[in-house]
């Protein structure tokens, strides 16, 4: 009998640091910059830190249970040790799916409006066409698709650099500016902040995908923890400077309403067509979709291979060691999303997703650790740390309700 093909561990915590940047840098600063500004104002730097916080306590969470558990379908396996109920788990994994799948849709809305710098072509073809590419890299083989995605994690991050560095001259207005940048204790600028907040939340997702690549990964135990804080840590402080640089460059009318925000800030600064930026940003926004879609894929091959979904959604091919089957079904979930909805209504949906899952998750931990405190060979946090992050979870999800039922 023929032994069944397995996902191969070929990342190392390089290779992983990058998977995760790229997919975090790519899911928002390149496109959603100017809609935080749109909520926030000058304050938009203040709603990345908020979210950052809120993402950075969950993060701790993700990377204790990534150690203790380091399987594919992470969230969904969090919630079936801590909280132990089985339907409640194959909800979690179908959320993340979901929020996958809405988070890729999304940023290949973004990629459209920066492809219409060089070339207009019609809305479903450039959709199209681009989910085609993507769903043929993610087939191709974990190796390969990473691989890309850490060259176009460079190419990102060079592109961040030099929106920073044409940028430099209104960023050294920062000490005469700052009091203008520092939001007064009243309700209606908090407000602002907050609804910010849960749309600056989605440029910060992207280190929860990490797990699900974890049967992936030598050393899981080890690298991922440290490629969770590494890939948080850098995107945020790219965050906090692009934000700062964005508000002090562009009025805050124009920051709101452009599609492709790092293209204007560029146009602003040097006065030449902002072609270079808009490539790298194309670059980005292409490789957030990609790491969306092998996510995706990974976590209904991980709920297949625990029998919680159809078994041909968990069948590896043996040529390319992929879910093909389970590949092709977010491929064409995406391309239905993307052509139907626009990309602001995308990722606030993503981000409410999200927030559902990484409530849960911080809930799950706070069982498990009630019930196995330490684990060998795991780094175990402080209680608090979930705590909050439920709090601070179900905080920014009750705002937002209350906001969309008041709106």
């Amino acid at each position: 009998m023929t032994e069944a093909a397995t996902l191969r561990r070929a990342l190392g915590l390089g290779s992983l640091t990058y998977y995760g940047l790229g997919t975090i840098l790519g899911a928002g600063i390149y496109v959603l910059v100017g809609k935080v500004a749109g909520y926030a104002g000058l304050y938009a730097p203040i709603a990345f830190l908020v979210a950052g916080l809120i993402a950075a306590f969950t993060a701790f969470s993700y990377a204790e249970l990534t150690a203790r558990y380091p399987h594919a379908a992470g969230e969904a396996v969090y919630v079936q040790e801590g909280l132990r109920l089985k339907p409640l788990s194959v909800l979690v994994g179908a959320l993340i799916v979901a929020s996958g799948i809405v988070s890729c849709a999304s940023l290949v809305n973004g990629f459209v409006g920066y492809l219409d710098v060089f070339v207009h072509a019609p809305r479903w073809v450039a959709i199209g066409t681009i989910i085609a590419v993507l769903w043929a890299l993610a087939s191709w083989g974990i190796s390969e698709s990473v691989r890309a995605a850490t060259i176009v994690t460079l190419i990102e991050i060079g592109g961040l650099l030099l929106v920073l560095a044409v940028s430099a001259p209104d960023l050294a207005t920062l000490p005469t500016r700052l009091p203008e940048l520092l939001p007064p204790p009243q309700a209606s600028v908090w407000s602002g902040i907050l609804l910010g907040a849960f749309v600056a939340f989605y440029a910060f997702l992207g280190f929860e995908d990490m797990v699900n690549v974890a049967e992936e990964v030598q050393n899981p135990q080890r690298n991922l923890p440290r490629a969770i804080f590494l890939a948080v840590g850098i995107a945020t402080l790219l965050y906090l400077l692009v934000a700062l640089a964005a508000v002090l460059s562009l009025p805050q009318d124009r920051l709101a309403q452009t599609s492709a925000p790092l293209a204007e800030m560029y146009t602003r600064a040097t006065g030449k067509p902002p072609l270079l930026i808009s490539l790298i940003s194309l670059f980005a926004v292409l490789n957030g979709a990609l790491i969306q879609i092998i996510m995706g894929s990974r976590v209904l091959y991980g709920m297949s291979h625990r029998g919680w979904l159809p078994h041909r959604l968990g069948r590896i091919s043996p040529r390319t060691r992929t879910p093909l089957a389970a590949t092709a079904a977010v491929a064409l979930t995406v391309f239905a999303l993307a052509l139907g909805f626009p990309l602001l209504s995308l990722a606030k949906a993503t981000s409410f997703l999200i927030l559902i899952v990484f409530a849960l998750v911080n809930l799950s931990l706070l069982r498990v650790k009630r019930r196995i405190p330490l684990a060998p060979g795991v780094r175990c946090y402080p209680l608090w740390i979930p705590m909050a992050g439920l709090v601070s979870t179900v905080g920014l999800i009750v705002f937002q309700l209350v906001a969309w039922l008041v709106g």
